[in-house]
């Protein structure tokens, strides 16, 4: 059984106060993505002092990498509904907390076992995969080799990916956000610091360029894995997992493949759009695809409090519904959204009042082909700050939606802001109506403006709140 501070955490997001155990949950979860964004980041700007089609790889090669680690994230998403809701329902019962821990153990040796499927198909459809994008000549000469460079050293890492993203995710299932935080601070660290070194060839390393930023984020990955697992199996901290708990319960296997299947298809589905959107964007000349990538990063930064805030209204909805207090569970999700309205509508103003100082923190404009690219990513950026509060609204109700067990709705939802939204759209204004690059910025606005409205819609019918776990008997905890 784990130590009384995380279980006193568990019992706090069921009992008592709601907003403040709410908001201690939630920043963590707000820095952990800020750090995970900090990857990107830190590649995107030392990549931007070596040339602007190393930006332009990058921009290339995320969505194709992003649509295989998806699929394994759909599995880390579902360990933690169940961990949350089991958690939640033996806080409420007193009863054992070993169900959770069986849990998070399948949900842990499942995952891997994924991961290490999908890191060897992602390897070998490299070179298939980007040949797929309608790049002109420029593009397929300069940025697409780059890509496959980068491609191919990231998909060794895809273990040590899944090890990271499924301590995180059970973890936060269990209402312990702390933990998770300093092993992605010691990760980070070493990835900043690795990126120069590798990338130019600094000291004694040899210069790898867009190799080196993949290099130090396998480097980073794998450290914070070995020190995430030491967490889980070697402290009192998260859910009691056991070593015999990563043999799969073919019971729980199921149950996290029901959950898993469809957030693995609403990230994927989501990937694929992305690719496609991509594969449009490369049309254009290699300055509106590094701005294209450059501007989608920027966008993930702004919007990393209602990310957070979302993660932490899906283990507070989820312990809630696990411990059959439905009414809770509501209020955690109207709390969550008049957070977010609160806090983008400052940043929407921000990002529309200054887009090119912000970009050109990230690509300076002394920097080859800078210029072009700077002002694409502005106009981007200006655009997208009209749909910040909308968006805020759009993932706090995916989030409800996910720790309640309803991921087939959250997939739903996305499929239908990019996939009836803003794929169309976007075709349509690029090929149909001929308005360029303005088109692309404000397909991104349509998109996530639907899907907003369409989740709020749906939260306000009611019919998600249920639990999709049985209340546990009270059993002896070394049961």
């Amino acid at each position: 059984m784990n130590g009384s501070p995380s279980s006193a955490q568990a019992s706090d997001l069921v009992e008592g106060d709601l907003l403040r155990p709410m908001l201690r949950v939630a920043w963590p979860l707000v820095l952990i993505q800020l750090l995970q964004v900090m990857y990107n980041v830190a590649d995107t700007f030392w990549l931007g002092r070596l040339s602007a089609d190393a930006v332009g790889a990058l921009s290339l090669a995320f969505p194709i990498v992003f649509l295989f680690i998806s699929v394994g994230g759909g599995f880390t998403a579902a360990g933690a509904i169940l961990v949350a809701q089991h958690t939640g329902a033996s806080a409420a019962s007193s009863g054992s907390a070993r169900e959770a821990g069986k849990v998070a153990g399948t949900a842990l040796g499942f995952v891997m076992l994924v991961a290490l499927v999908l890191g060897a198909l992602g390897y070998l459809a490299v070179e298939p995969a980007l040949s797929l994008i309608p790049a002109n000549e420029a593009t397929a000469t300069d940025i697409v080799p780059l890509a496959a460079a980068y491609m191919r050293v990231f998909f060794l890492a895809t273990p040590f990916l899944f090890g990271f993203f499924v301590f995180v995710s059970l973890m936060r299932g269990y209402g312990d956000t702390r933990a998770p935080l300093r092993v992605m601070v010691v990760s980070v660290a070493v990835n900043v610091a690795l990126d120069p070194f590798l990338i130019f060839g600094w000291g004694p390393f040899p210069a790898l360029g867009i190799e080196g930023a993949a290099w130090a984020t396998l480097i980073s990955r794998a450290i914070a894995t070995v020190v995430g697992w030491y967490v889980l199996f070697g402290t009192p901290a998260g859910p009691a997992i056991r070593p015999r708990d990563l043999v799969p319960d073919l019971g729980i296997v199921r149950k996290v493949v029901k959950l898993g299947v469809p957030s693995a298809l609403e990230q994927s589905g989501v990937s694929l759009a992305f690719v496609v959107l991509t594969a449009l964007v490369a049309t254009f000349p290699p300055a509106v695809v590094a701005a294209y990538g450059l501007g989608n990063r920027l966008i993930s930064l702004v919007f990393l409090p209602a990310m957070g805030l979302a993660q932490a209204t899906n283990t507070v909805v989820g312990q809630n519904l696990g411990a059959e207090k439905p009414d809770r569970a509501w209020r955690a999700v109207r709390a969550a959204l008049g957070v977010v309205v609160v806090v983008m509508v400052p940043v929407a103003l921000l990002t529309a009042a200054f887009p090119t100082p912000i970009v050109e923190v990230f690509l300076p404009p002394g920097s080859p082909d800078a210029g072009e690219t700077i002002a694409y990513a502005s106009t981007y950026l200006r655009i997208a700050s009209a749909m910040f509060v909308f968006l805020g609204v759009f993932e706090i109700s995916r989030g409800a939606f996910r720790g309640a067990g309803r991921t087939t709705t959250a997939l739903a939802l996305s499929l239908v802001a990019v996939w009836l939204v803003r794929v169309p759209v976007t075709y349509a204004a690029v090929f149909v109506y001929d308005l360029g690059t303005t088109g692309i910025w404000w397909a991104v606005v349509a998109g996530d403006v639907v899907g907003a409205i369409a989740g709020l819609a749906w939260l306000l019918h009611g019919t998600w709140m249920r639990s999709v776990v049985e209340p546990p008997s009270v059993v002896p905890a070394d049961d």
